[in-house]
């Protein structure tokens, strides 16, 4: 049985970022993610990406292990199903936050997608049912996003300067949540992690928003594109790291369009 992991809130990090979306701001910030993963097409809700032994699912295209599936990135959908079912929503019978992906293959995947089979159409009509829970899921996960960063770093001077950058980022000078800036920040922590999940590393180096924030250049006066080029850089690392045979060259320049969406 999956375990699904738990954020332990430090006390010096009580005070971090109250994110509660609204219906308008949920509804906006999963059509946003929806676009830049699956280009907003019904086709691309119940996915299997070349290259990859896990389906993709969602507006956030959620990781979905096949059952017995080893992997070094984070399983996130199972996290999706448990907090959409505390939601009160009416769930497929067979899916809960233990069910692994009903299909062993990528080929029993497509080929169930082409038939549209019963189980695979209930999967598909849940993922479209509830777009906005899974945004308010990606806001939850940011919200505890900053805790688990600082509790894997143990120089209180690097941990107050990812907290500032991650503030920074979040609030305007007033103190106001910046709409921009919480999309930015939920996008990416959606995309490609936080970034303190140790088996998400080559060669020891991760990629996700903890690596982001310690690359970002405070000195850029336009601080969506500083996180714009943190990321590329932290993402081209990650391609230069990557086993060949994975072929990861191949994102580059979908994930830099998707990158620029944040300030351009």
């Amino acid at each position: 049985m999956r375990k699904l992991f738990l954020i332990i809130l430090l006390p010096w990090t009580m005070l971090s970022a109250h994110i509660d979306l609204t219906k308008a701001q949920a509804n906006y910030i999963a059509k946003k993610v929806w676009q830049n993963e699956g280009a907003g097409k019904d086709k691309y809700l119940v996915w299997w990406n070349k290259g990859e032994d896990f389906a993709s699912v969602g507006i956030g295209h959620f990781i979905w292990f096949p059952k017995g599936h080893t992997e070094r990135f984070r399983e996130v959908f199972p996290m999706v199903v448990a907090f959409v079912q505390k939601k009160g929503v009416k769930m497929p019978v067979w899916l809960t936050p233990e069910s692994d992906l009903p299909w062993q293959s990528k080929t029993a995947f497509f080929a169930a997608k082409k038939r549209r089979t019963k189980q695979y159409m209930e999967l598909f009509h849940f993922l479209k049912g509830t777009m906005p829970q899974q945004a308010e899921f990606m806001a939850q996960r940011l919200r505890q996003a900053l805790p688990q960063m600082l509790g894997t770093i143990k120089d209180p001077k690097k941990a107050a300067t990812i907290e500032r950058r991650f503030n920074h980022m979040l609030y305007r000078k007033n103190g106001k949540i910046d709409e921009r800036g919480l999309y930015i920040l939920l996008d990416y922590t959606n995309f490609k992690g936080e970034g303190t999940l140790k088996s998400e590393r080559y060669k020891g180096q991760g990629w996700g928003l903890l690596q982001v924030l310690e690359h970002f250049d405070e000195k850029n006066l336009n601080k969506y594109k500083a996180f714009s080029d943190a990321a590329k850089a932290m993402l081209a690392r990650r391609i230069r790291n990557s086993p060949p045979a994975r072929g990861e060259e191949r994102w580059r320049k979908g994930w830099n369009i998707r990158l620029d969406t944040y300030w351009k």
